[in-house]
Protein backbone atom coordinates (compact mmCIF):
# COMPACT_ATOMS: atom_id res chain seq x y z
CA UNK A 1 0.00 0.00 0.00
CA UNK A 2 1.11 3.43 -0.88
CA UNK A 3 -0.10 6.70 0.81
CA UNK A 4 0.31 9.67 -1.76
CA UNK A 5 -0.44 13.07 -0.76
CA UNK A 6 -0.12 15.62 -3.54
CA UNK A 7 -1.36 19.69 -3.40
CA UNK A 8 -2.54 19.80 0.27
CA UNK A 9 -3.91 22.98 1.03
CA UNK A 10 -5.97 23.55 3.88
CA UNK A 11 -6.82 27.03 6.34
CA UNK A 12 -8.98 27.83 9.35
CA UNK A 13 -10.72 31.14 8.44
CA UNK A 14 -8.24 33.16 7.39
CA UNK A 15 -5.42 31.65 8.66
CA UNK A 16 -3.79 28.88 6.18
CA UNK A 17 -1.99 26.03 7.72
CA UNK A 18 -1.17 23.87 4.78
CA UNK A 19 0.36 25.69 2.19
CA UNK A 20 0.54 22.77 -0.76
CA UNK A 21 2.17 19.66 0.53
CA UNK A 22 2.99 16.99 -1.50
CA UNK A 23 4.18 13.60 -0.12
CA UNK A 24 4.38 10.18 -1.11
CA UNK A 25 4.73 6.92 1.96
CA UNK A 26 5.76 4.20 0.19
CA UNK A 27 4.77 0.21 1.73
CA UNK A 28 6.55 -0.51 5.38
CA UNK A 29 7.87 3.05 5.18
CA UNK A 30 8.09 5.40 7.96
CA UNK A 31 7.80 9.04 7.32
CA UNK A 32 8.02 11.31 10.08
CA UNK A 33 6.83 14.89 10.11
CA UNK A 34 8.76 16.70 11.73
CA UNK A 35 8.70 20.79 12.46
CA UNK A 36 7.73 23.51 15.29
CA UNK A 37 4.46 23.17 16.49
CA UNK A 38 1.54 24.75 14.72
CA UNK A 39 3.00 24.15 11.79
CA UNK A 40 0.41 21.91 10.22
CA UNK A 41 1.61 18.83 10.52
CA UNK A 42 -1.83 17.45 13.13
CA UNK A 43 -3.61 18.91 10.47
CA UNK A 44 -2.01 17.01 7.41
CA UNK A 45 -2.62 13.50 9.74
CA UNK A 46 -6.45 14.29 10.32
CA UNK A 47 -7.22 15.08 6.71
CA UNK A 48 -5.98 10.87 6.05
CA UNK A 49 -7.31 9.91 8.83
CA UNK A 50 -10.96 11.79 7.16
CA UNK A 51 -11.27 13.71 10.67
CA UNK A 52 -11.07 17.32 8.70
CA UNK A 53 -12.79 18.08 5.13
CA UNK A 54 -9.83 17.91 2.33
CA UNK A 55 -10.07 21.66 0.80
CA UNK A 56 -7.65 21.28 -1.84
CA UNK A 57 -5.39 18.32 -3.27
CA UNK A 58 -6.23 14.99 -3.26
CA UNK A 59 -5.02 12.07 -0.88
CA UNK A 60 -4.85 8.39 -2.35
CA UNK A 61 -4.17 4.95 -0.71
CA UNK A 62 -2.58 2.37 -3.19
CA UNK A 63 -4.29 4.38 -6.06
CA UNK A 64 -8.15 4.95 -4.20
CA UNK A 65 -9.34 8.46 -3.82
CA UNK A 66 -9.54 8.71 -0.20
CA UNK A 67 -11.43 12.23 -0.09
CA UNK A 68 -14.81 11.35 -0.73
CA UNK A 69 -14.76 8.16 2.25
CA UNK A 70 -15.99 8.60 5.28
CA UNK A 71 -13.40 8.21 8.33
CA UNK A 72 -14.94 4.35 9.05
CA UNK A 73 -14.11 3.53 5.61
CA UNK A 74 -10.56 4.57 4.91
CA UNK A 75 -8.67 1.48 6.87
CA UNK A 76 -6.63 4.11 8.67
CA UNK A 77 -5.39 3.32 11.99
CA UNK A 78 -4.83 6.42 14.31
CA UNK A 79 -2.73 6.24 17.74
CA UNK A 80 -3.43 10.13 19.49
CA UNK A 81 -1.59 12.12 21.49
CA UNK A 82 -3.25 11.39 24.52
CA UNK A 83 -4.01 7.60 23.71
CA UNK A 84 -7.64 7.91 24.36
CA UNK A 85 -8.35 4.94 25.99
CA UNK A 86 -12.05 4.38 27.11
CA UNK A 87 -11.40 3.95 31.45
CA UNK A 88 -15.11 1.84 31.29
CA UNK A 89 -13.17 -0.61 29.17
CA UNK A 90 -10.42 -3.28 30.01
CA UNK A 91 -7.61 -3.44 28.14
CA UNK A 92 -8.87 -6.23 25.71
CA UNK A 93 -12.29 -4.73 25.33
CA UNK A 94 -9.96 -1.41 24.13
CA UNK A 95 -7.92 -3.36 21.22
CA UNK A 96 -11.60 -4.76 20.40
CA UNK A 97 -13.38 -1.00 19.92
CA UNK A 98 -12.90 -1.12 16.33
CA UNK A 99 -13.24 -4.91 15.38
CA UNK A 100 -17.27 -4.90 15.36
CA UNK A 101 -17.24 -5.06 12.15
CA UNK A 102 -15.41 -8.40 12.51
CA UNK A 103 -17.37 -11.77 13.00
CA UNK A 104 -17.86 -12.09 16.74
CA UNK A 105 -16.00 -15.36 17.33
CA UNK A 106 -12.73 -13.49 15.52
CA UNK A 107 -12.35 -10.53 17.62
CA UNK A 108 -10.43 -12.51 20.64
CA UNK A 109 -7.99 -13.90 18.29
CA UNK A 110 -7.47 -10.85 17.12
CA UNK A 111 -7.30 -8.90 20.16
CA UNK A 112 -4.60 -11.54 21.51
CA UNK A 113 -2.62 -11.02 18.15
CA UNK A 114 -2.56 -7.68 18.58
CA UNK A 115 -1.63 -7.60 22.65
CA UNK A 116 1.02 -10.15 21.84
CA UNK A 117 2.56 -7.87 18.78
CA UNK A 118 3.16 -4.97 21.49
CA UNK A 119 3.69 -7.37 24.80
CA UNK A 120 0.75 -7.00 26.72
CA UNK A 121 -0.67 -10.40 26.37
CA UNK A 122 -0.75 -10.42 30.36
CA UNK A 123 -2.68 -7.53 30.76
CA UNK A 124 -5.73 -8.13 28.74
CA UNK A 125 -8.06 -8.10 31.73
CA UNK A 126 -6.51 -5.34 33.44
CA UNK A 127 -8.12 -1.35 33.38
CA UNK A 128 -6.32 1.53 31.92
CA UNK A 129 -5.44 3.28 35.26
CA UNK A 130 -3.88 0.32 36.34
CA UNK A 131 -1.38 0.92 33.44
CA UNK A 132 1.91 2.84 32.96
CA UNK A 133 2.17 5.75 30.96
CA UNK A 134 4.23 3.27 28.18
CA UNK A 135 1.89 0.30 28.45
CA UNK A 136 -1.01 2.72 27.57
CA UNK A 137 0.75 3.79 24.73
CA UNK A 138 0.74 0.49 23.58
CA UNK A 139 -2.75 -0.50 24.22
CA UNK A 140 -3.27 2.42 21.81
CA UNK A 141 -0.79 1.13 19.10
CA UNK A 142 -2.79 -2.46 19.84
CA UNK A 143 -6.17 -1.31 19.34
CA UNK A 144 -4.46 0.87 15.68
CA UNK A 145 -3.22 -2.17 14.56
CA UNK A 146 -5.90 -4.55 15.94
CA UNK A 147 -8.29 -3.86 12.37
CA UNK A 148 -4.96 -4.09 10.19
CA UNK A 149 -4.84 -1.13 8.80
CA UNK A 150 -3.94 -0.11 5.33
CA UNK A 151 -1.59 2.84 6.76
CA UNK A 152 -1.20 4.21 10.39
CA UNK A 153 -0.89 7.73 11.74
CA UNK A 154 0.84 8.14 14.71
CA UNK A 155 0.00 12.17 16.17
CA UNK A 156 2.84 13.16 18.77
CA UNK A 157 2.51 9.50 20.62
CA UNK A 158 5.44 9.50 22.96
CA UNK A 159 4.95 13.33 24.18
CA UNK A 160 3.93 12.89 27.62
CA UNK A 161 6.46 10.26 29.03
CA UNK A 162 9.33 11.14 30.38
CA UNK A 163 12.39 10.71 29.13
CA UNK A 164 14.03 7.28 29.90
CA UNK A 165 10.51 6.15 29.22
CA UNK A 166 9.68 7.62 26.12
CA UNK A 167 13.56 5.78 24.56
CA UNK A 168 11.92 2.24 25.53
CA UNK A 169 8.55 3.19 23.94
CA UNK A 170 9.37 4.49 20.75
CA UNK A 171 11.93 1.64 20.55
CA UNK A 172 9.13 -0.85 20.53
CA UNK A 173 6.64 1.04 18.92
CA UNK A 174 9.48 1.06 15.78
CA UNK A 175 9.94 -2.58 15.97
CA UNK A 176 5.99 -3.44 15.61
CA UNK A 177 6.01 -0.54 12.88
CA UNK A 178 8.58 -2.50 11.30
CA UNK A 179 7.05 -5.59 11.67
CA UNK A 180 3.48 -4.61 10.57
CA UNK A 181 4.73 -3.50 7.19
CA UNK A 182 2.30 -0.41 6.16
CA UNK A 183 3.21 2.86 5.45
CA UNK A 184 3.32 5.56 8.40
CA UNK A 185 3.02 9.00 9.41
CA UNK A 186 4.38 10.10 12.51
CA UNK A 187 4.14 13.55 13.82
CA UNK A 188 6.54 14.94 16.15
CA UNK A 189 8.71 17.96 16.96
CA UNK A 190 11.61 16.47 18.88
CA UNK A 191 14.13 15.73 15.81
CA UNK A 192 16.13 13.41 17.56
CA UNK A 193 12.86 11.06 17.90
CA UNK A 194 12.52 11.46 14.01
CA UNK A 195 16.09 10.74 13.46
CA UNK A 196 15.64 7.77 15.09
CA UNK A 197 11.86 6.76 13.71
CA UNK A 198 11.57 7.35 10.65
CA UNK A 199 13.36 6.48 7.04
CA UNK A 200 12.44 9.55 6.12
CA UNK A 201 12.08 12.58 7.22
CA UNK A 202 9.43 15.95 5.54
CA UNK A 203 10.87 18.91 8.35
CA UNK A 204 7.80 21.57 7.38
CA UNK A 205 7.92 25.24 8.61
CA UNK A 206 4.97 27.42 8.43
CA UNK A 207 2.56 24.96 6.17
CA UNK A 208 5.30 23.71 3.86
CA UNK A 209 7.70 20.95 3.42
CA UNK A 210 11.10 22.75 3.07
CA UNK A 211 13.52 19.43 3.34
CA UNK A 212 12.54 16.24 2.65
CA UNK A 213 14.81 12.78 2.98
CA UNK A 214 16.67 10.95 5.05
CA UNK A 215 17.98 11.37 8.35
CA UNK A 216 20.79 11.67 7.34
CA UNK A 217 20.93 14.20 4.75
CA UNK A 218 18.81 16.69 6.53
CA UNK A 219 21.51 16.12 9.32
CA UNK A 220 24.54 16.74 7.13
CA UNK A 221 23.35 18.60 3.89
CA UNK A 222 20.96 20.77 5.67
CA UNK A 223 18.63 23.15 2.76
CA UNK A 224 18.82 26.40 4.78
CA UNK A 225 20.32 27.48 8.48
CA UNK A 226 16.36 26.48 9.56
CA UNK A 227 17.09 22.98 8.35
CA UNK A 228 20.52 22.94 9.91
CA UNK A 229 19.47 24.22 13.67
CA UNK A 230 16.33 22.33 13.91
CA UNK A 231 17.44 19.20 13.44
CA UNK A 232 20.72 19.43 16.05
CA UNK A 233 22.66 22.33 18.07
CA UNK A 234 25.10 24.49 16.11
CA UNK A 235 28.01 26.77 16.77
CA UNK A 236 27.42 30.37 14.72
CA UNK A 237 30.56 31.70 13.18
CA UNK A 238 30.47 34.90 10.47
CA UNK A 239 32.37 34.24 7.70
CA UNK A 240 34.06 35.35 4.29
CA UNK A 241 33.60 33.70 1.01
CA UNK A 242 37.24 33.93 -0.53
CA UNK A 243 38.73 31.32 -2.79
CA UNK A 244 35.22 28.97 -2.72
CA UNK A 245 35.68 28.83 0.59
CA UNK A 246 33.64 30.14 3.70
CA UNK A 247 37.09 31.58 6.10
CA UNK A 248 36.08 31.98 9.61
CA UNK A 249 38.13 32.73 13.17
CA UNK A 250 38.65 28.95 13.24
CA UNK A 251 39.86 27.95 10.02
CA UNK A 252 38.12 27.91 6.42
CA UNK A 253 35.20 25.72 5.80
CA UNK A 254 33.38 24.75 1.78
CA UNK A 255 31.89 27.76 0.31
CA UNK A 256 29.16 26.18 -0.79
CA UNK A 257 29.26 28.36 -4.02
CA UNK A 258 28.70 31.47 -1.86
CA UNK A 259 29.62 34.71 -4.17
CA UNK A 260 33.05 35.55 -3.79
CA UNK A 261 33.67 38.29 -1.38
CA UNK A 262 30.26 37.80 0.71
CA UNK A 263 29.77 37.82 4.19
CA UNK A 264 28.74 34.32 5.58
CA UNK A 265 27.31 32.33 8.40
CA UNK A 266 29.25 29.18 9.58
CA UNK A 267 26.63 26.53 11.38
CA UNK A 268 29.27 24.61 12.89
CA UNK A 269 27.57 21.34 14.90
CA UNK A 270 29.30 20.67 18.24
CA UNK A 271 30.57 17.31 17.32
CA UNK A 272 32.61 18.48 14.01
CA UNK A 273 34.58 21.15 16.30
CA UNK A 274 37.91 19.48 16.62
CA UNK A 275 39.51 20.08 20.18
CA UNK A 276 43.46 19.41 19.59
CA UNK A 277 46.72 19.46 21.82
CA UNK A 278 48.32 23.01 21.87
CA UNK A 279 49.75 24.56 18.73
CA UNK A 280 47.46 21.88 16.02
CA UNK A 281 44.93 24.73 15.33
CA UNK A 282 43.62 27.88 16.28
CA UNK A 283 43.93 28.84 19.86
CA UNK A 284 41.40 28.58 22.65
CA UNK A 285 41.17 28.12 26.22
CA UNK A 286 38.52 25.65 27.85
CA UNK A 287 35.84 27.23 30.05
CA UNK A 288 33.49 24.34 32.10
CA UNK A 289 33.78 20.44 30.74
CA UNK A 290 30.68 18.02 31.68
CA UNK A 291 29.90 14.76 31.26
CA UNK A 292 26.91 14.12 29.89
CA UNK A 293 26.67 10.59 29.42
CA UNK A 294 27.03 9.15 25.49
CA UNK A 295 29.08 12.52 25.35
CA UNK A 296 31.44 15.51 26.99
CA UNK A 297 30.34 18.83 26.78
CA UNK A 298 33.34 20.97 26.47
CA UNK A 299 32.65 25.54 26.42
CA UNK A 300 35.59 26.76 24.36
CA UNK A 301 36.37 30.67 24.48
CA UNK A 302 38.06 31.31 21.24
CA UNK A 303 39.70 34.92 19.93
CA UNK A 304 37.94 36.05 16.78
CA UNK A 305 40.95 37.88 15.53
CA UNK A 306 39.01 41.83 16.46
CA UNK A 307 39.64 41.45 20.02
CA UNK A 308 36.64 39.98 21.06
CA UNK A 309 35.88 36.10 21.86
CA UNK A 310 33.99 33.62 20.13
CA UNK A 311 31.73 31.50 22.74
CA UNK A 312 32.03 27.45 20.97
CA UNK A 313 30.67 24.21 22.20
CA UNK A 314 32.44 21.21 21.02
CA UNK A 315 30.92 17.65 21.78
CA UNK A 316 34.05 14.94 22.49
CA UNK A 317 33.56 11.37 23.52
CA UNK A 318 33.04 10.09 26.99
CA UNK A 319 36.25 10.37 29.34
CA UNK A 320 37.68 13.19 27.88
CA UNK A 321 38.48 14.92 30.70
CA UNK A 322 39.48 19.08 30.41
CA UNK A 323 39.79 21.62 33.26
CA UNK A 324 38.83 25.27 33.41
CA UNK A 325 41.65 27.52 31.69
CA UNK A 326 43.44 25.01 30.11
CA UNK A 327 45.11 25.94 26.77
CA UNK A 328 43.85 23.94 23.92
CA UNK A 329 43.66 24.42 20.51
CA UNK A 330 40.28 24.06 17.23
CA UNK A 331 40.07 23.46 13.67
CA UNK A 332 36.70 23.05 12.06
CA UNK A 333 35.80 19.44 10.91
CA UNK A 334 34.60 20.62 6.69
CA UNK A 335 31.64 17.71 7.00
CA UNK A 336 29.95 19.18 10.07
CA UNK A 337 30.02 22.98 8.79
CA UNK A 338 27.38 24.24 6.75
CA UNK A 339 28.19 27.81 4.81
CA UNK A 340 25.22 29.85 4.42
CA UNK A 341 24.74 33.82 3.00
CA UNK A 342 24.39 35.99 6.02
CA UNK A 343 21.32 37.65 6.61
CA UNK A 344 21.01 41.45 6.71
CA UNK A 345 21.61 42.32 10.23
CA UNK A 346 22.71 39.29 11.65
CA UNK A 347 25.15 39.10 14.82
CA UNK A 348 28.23 38.68 13.47
CA UNK A 349 29.13 37.16 17.25
CA UNK A 350 29.61 33.60 17.33
CA UNK A 351 27.05 31.83 20.26
CA UNK A 352 25.97 27.99 20.14
CA UNK A 353 22.09 27.61 19.15
CA UNK A 354 20.16 24.86 20.83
Amino acid sequence: MTLRLTDIRHAYGPKQVLRGVTLEVAPGEILCLLGPSGDGKTTLLRLVAGLETLQHGSIALNGQDLGPLPPEQRNVGFVFQDYALFPHLTVAENVAFGLRKLPRGDRPWRVAEALARVGLEAYAEAWPHQLSGGQQQRVALARALAPRPAVLLLDEAFASLDARLREQVRDDTLHVLQQAGIPALVVTHDAEEAMFMGDRIALMREGRVVQLGTPESLYLDPRDPFVATFLGEVNRLPARIQDAAAVTAIGPVPGRDLPEGSLAEVLLRPEGLRVLEPGQGVPAEVEACRLLGPTTLVHLAVPDGEGGLLHLHARLPPGVRLRRGQAVSVRPDPERAFAFARSPGADATAQPDA
